[in-house]
């Protein structure tokens, strides 16, 4: 499980010379150049650490193509792919949305990379169900663990669906400002209930209470953390990811498919299994029948 703690900013060390066999005025303006030199390397890596590589934009058509336009035999060849770990059952009654649809629920922030992998999948997953607008490209924090993760935010986007309802929340932006992340989206009281009841024991270990990326699905299922490696993103562009989900056997697509495909079969026990052309495939239907085997978590 993963938690939303940050790793602490490495800086480099600059190693010293010894220069006793030169003159002394000599050794004074080495040394001072050598700290002008460093003073200006040390600004350029605060700038970079501050800085986004890529601000929020427009997802390229090309990207948004390949993301929300997955073929169905790439989904049935990964299957299961390289997930770590399934959704959890909650066994209550459908939570329905605005339109009483069953309602899928993400609430995240821009600067977590845990939040900047699950995106992938999650947005490969509803669009199986219905269609984004308004998507925008986003990445993790520079200053955090797997810096820059490329990925998706959902503020300012929309969404819909005959079968489904989906509210996101982006608790604070990648960019700190006087030593924090901004806010900007802040929760309902229904979104932070949804926190308080299921990001917590007996779904979530206490050390990892209120972790994000944290999904609801309908209060059938729950997700807190990212459902693969973040590791494999290291590197990467939304091009070269958005690419590489073409072939099923590259280790991008067997994490961010495989978790798409787990977050499907949670829905489908949602919605009843439609539509049938998603839900009846045979790889969600296996899916399906493992999550529903799962106990629901009971409290100690």
């Amino acid at each position: 499980m993963q938690t939303t703690q940050h790793a602490p900013t490495h800086r480099a060390r600059a190693a010293r010379r010894s220069q006793t066999n030169r003159p002394a005025r000599f050794v004074a303006l080495a040394a001072g150049g050598l700290v002008l030199v460093l003073a200006a390397l040390f600004a350029l890596k605060v700038i970079a650490v501050q800085q986004p590589t890529t601000p929020n934009g427009p997802v390229p058509p090309d990207v948004f193509a390949s993301v929300t336009n997955v073929p169905a035999t790439t989904f049935q060849e990964v299957g299961r792919g390289s997930a770590l770990s399934l959704p959890l059952p909650v066994g209550a009654s459908v939570r329905r949305g605005a339109n009483g649809l069953p309602l899928v629920t993400y609430i995240g922030a821009e600067y977590c990379p845990y939040c900047a992998a699950e995106r992938w999948s999650l947005v490969v997953a509803l669009s199986r169900f219905g269609q984004f607008s308004g998507l925008t490209t986003s990445h993790s924090a520079a200053d955090d663990v797997f810096p820059n993760t490329p990925t998706f935010s959902f503020v300012g986007s929309s969404y819909s669906s005959p079968y489904l309802d989906f509210s996101a929340v982006e608790l604070q932006s990648n960019v700190r400002s006087g030593g924090t992340y901004p806010a900007l989206q802040t929760p309902t009281p229904d979104q932070q209930q949804l926190l308080r009841q299921y990001d917590g024991p007996p779904y979530v270990p206490t050390g990892s209470a209120g972790a994000i990326p944290f999904i609801d699905i309908a209060d059938q299922y729950v997700i807190s953390g990212a459902s693969y490696d973040v590791g494999v993103l290291r590197g990467q562009t939304l091009q070269s990811i958005a690419q590489s989900l073409s072939d099923p056997t590259s280790p991008l697509t067997q994490g961010i498919i495989g978790g798409a495909n787990e977050i499907t079969a949670a829905i489908c026990a949602a919605t009843g299994d439609t539509p049938q052309a998603v839900c009846g495939q045979q790889a969600i239907q296996s899916l399906e029948a493992t999550l529903a085997a799962a106990p629901v978590p009971a409290a100690h």
